[in-house]
Parts: C-alpha cells; sequence; structure tokens
C-alpha cells in the first residue's frame, strides 16, 4: 500500500486550474458533467482513504472492535506513518461524515419546504406564486411526479405560455416538453413575470427548463457534497455552479432564437432578485457572475464538441482531470484491497 493510500488526499490540489480551464474553455455541458464527476470520485476516494488510515491507526488503542491479530507488528508495517495519520483520520472522518450529513439533511429541507409551499396548487409544470418578491427557480420532482406533470404540460402550461408568452411558445410547452419533462416544476412569482417583458419571461421559462431537463440539481449536489468531504475541492463547486447556469443559458438561447434575449433576461432578473431563495436550487440569477454569464451571450454559441483535443488547453485540462481521477481511484482501489488482503492473511493465520 506504501504512501499511495495518501494520494487521493493531495490530488484535489489541482482542481483549481482544472477547474479554470475548464469552465473557460470546454463546452458548458462538459464541463459540468466532467467537473462533478471528477469532484464526486474524488471525494469517495479521499474518504475512503481517511477510512483506511483510520481502521490501521486505531488498532492498538484500547476498546477497539477490531480483531487481535490486526494489530501485528508485520501488519502495522504495511502503511508507514500508521500511528500519527491513523489517529489524525479519526476526527477528520468525523468531521466529513459529519458535515455530508449535515449539508443532506439541508438539501432535503429546502426540498421539503419548497415543495411545501405549492401544496394545494394544480400540478403544472409551472407554478405561479402571487409573490410581490421577485424569484424563479427550478425545483425537481420526485419519482412519482411525472404523470401529474405531463397532464399539468400538455393543460395548464400549454394555456399559460398562451397567454403570457405568445400562443407559438404555448403550443410548443404544451405539447413537446410536456411529453418529455417530468422532473419538476418551474416556480415563479408574479413579482418576477410582472418585471419581465414577454420576450425575457420565454427565455425565464426557458433556462428553468434546461435545468431540469439536464438535471442540474444533481451535479450541484454531488459537487456541493464533495467540497463538504474534501476542502481542496471547492473550487470544483464554484466552477460547476457557473458552468451549470452557462449550460441553462446555451439551452434557453437555442430555444428562444437569441441570445440577446437570453442575456437580457438574465440582466434584468439579477437586478430585480439580487439574492435566490434557496442556493441548492438552479435559478436564473442566483449563481454564478451575471456579468460573465452575460458576456458569453454577446458571443458566438460555444462549439458542442464533446471532448477536446489532447493539444489545446481545454484537453489538457478534460485529461489532466481525466487522469487524476483515474490515478485517485486506483490509488484507493490499489490500497483497500491490499489492505484487505494483508488483514486477512493476517488473521487467518493466527
Amino acid at each position: 500500500m506504501g504512501v499511495f493510500v495518501f494520494l487521493p488526499l493531495v490530488l484535489p490540489l489541482t482542481a483549481w486550474p482544472v477547474a479554470r480551464l475548464a469552465e473557460q474553455r470546454l463546452h458548458p455541458r462538459t464541463a459540468t458533467r466532467l467537473l462533478a464527476a471528477v469532484a464526486g470520485v474524488s471525494a469517495v476516494c479521499s474518504t475512503l482513504c481517511l477510512g483506511l488510515l483510520m481502521i490501521v491507526g486505531t488498532a492498538q488503542l484500547p476498546g477497539n472492535p477490531l480483531p487481535d491479530s490486526w494489530s501485528d507488528p508485520d501488519v502495522r508495517a504495511a502503511v508507514p506513518y500508521d500511528e500519527i495519520a491513523g489517529r489524525a483520520a479519526i476526527p477528520a472522518l468525523l468531521a466529513v461524515l459529519v458535515s455530508c450529513a449535515v449539508a443532506a439533511w439541508r438539501q432535503a429541507r429546502v426540498r421539503r419546504r419548497t415543495a411545501g409551499a405549492l401544496a394545494g396548487l394544480p400540478p403544472t409544470s409551472v407554478a405561479v406564486l402571487p409573490d410581490r418578491t421577485p424569484y424563479a427557480y427550478a425545483l425537481p420532482g420526485g419519482r412519482g411526479s411525472g404523470r401529474g406533470n405531463k397532464r399539468g404540460n400538455k393543460r395548464g402550461n400549454g394555456r399559460e405560455g398562451g397567454r403570457g408568452d405568445g400562443p407559438g411558445n404555448g403550443r410548443r410547452d404544451g405539447r413537446g416538453n410536456g411529453r418529455r419533462n417530468g422532473r419538476g416544476r418551474v416556480v415563479v412569482s408574479t413579482g418576477m413575470l410582472a418585471g419581465l417583458g414577454s420576450a425575457e419571461r420565454r427565455a425565464l421559462f426557458a433556462h428553468e427548463r434546461a435545468h431540469l431537463n439536464g438535471r442540474h440539481h444533481r451535479h450541484l449536489l454531488t459537487v456541493h457534497l464533495a467540497a463538504r468531504a474534501n476542502p481542496f475541492l471547492r473550487p470544483l463547486r464554484t466552477a460547476v455552479a457557473y458552468t451549470a447556469e452557462r449550460w441553462a443559458d446555451e439551452e434557453a438561447a437555442a430555444e428562444v432564437g437569441s441570445r440577446r434575449t437570453v442575456a437580457r433576461a438574465i440582466g434584468r432578473a439579477a437586478l430585480l432578485a439580487p439574492r435566490a431563495p434557496a442556493a441548492t436550487l438552479p435559478a436564473l440569477a442566483a449563481v454564478g457572475p451575471v456579468p460573465r454569464r452575460v458576456a458569453a451571450l454577446m458571443r458566438p454559441a460555444p462549439v458542442g464538441r464533446a471532448w477536446p483535443p489532447v493539444c489545446t488547453a481545454a484537453g489538457l485540462a478534460a485529461w489532466g482531470a481525466a487522469f487524476g481521477t483515474t490515478v485517485s481511484a486506483l490509488s484507493s482501489a490499489n490500497s483497500a484491497v491490499t489492505l484487505y488482503l494483508v488483514l486477512h492473511a493476517a488473521t487467518t493465520s493466527v
């Protein structure tokens, strides 16, 4: 096992340059998926590393539940610095578990409270709340929400789109999107709708639907928990929060047919609602530097290439992230398997 067991703890130090290159050079869709995957795998590997160090480092502590044969000197010699690193891993692992549990509980509480605010409303894909406070966000749905959302899209959302956003968009929302989007609801207040024009409202709804279709809440939750598990992964959390919004911006621009309209909607929504209802819910002007997003929409649409060439800066970022994640995963797997074999051999030989 050797010192390779420590690699998953230090490899996330490369997260900052990888995140910067990815969010600037890669297509937002590719960057979001890549960085979320890197963050999730790296967090799991670093947590596993702490668990392995804790098992070996606490083998000789009084009252530990491990077999006595596991504290054999030959077994403990398989992992260097076990006395120091192993004991230090105990509070670190407890802190990781508690922090991730609290973050997951807060996420669930926000989802419950937000869903509870919609109780009694028709099961349409767009929920308009009579509130003067301007806000709009995408609320992911549960497993059982698909049937109601499909009927709501065909009936309620088609009429809403036809009345507020023009007949063409209403038919598109009511028919095409109704059949394929049973993944949640777009929640918007009357205060936000009153502050936007008709074209900007279409951009807003397209943006929020893009969050639901892309399941961006899963990417955001992954990087949020990863940053709690390993603080070195925080740059990836910030980068994914930005690229997920850019992904939705590009999808909205393609649906609306005007990048300038989406940019204007983002700027106006940011002025109306400077703070999001909940940081864990994707929203039009909630996450990411708004000036950067507007400036990106003023430029031509990015090329939707799935994987860039290795000779470019974007390719170096993508391949570097993939290589580092692979090394971290292989190191963790090697350490876990080696520890299991050593401990199993020591146990059976007694």
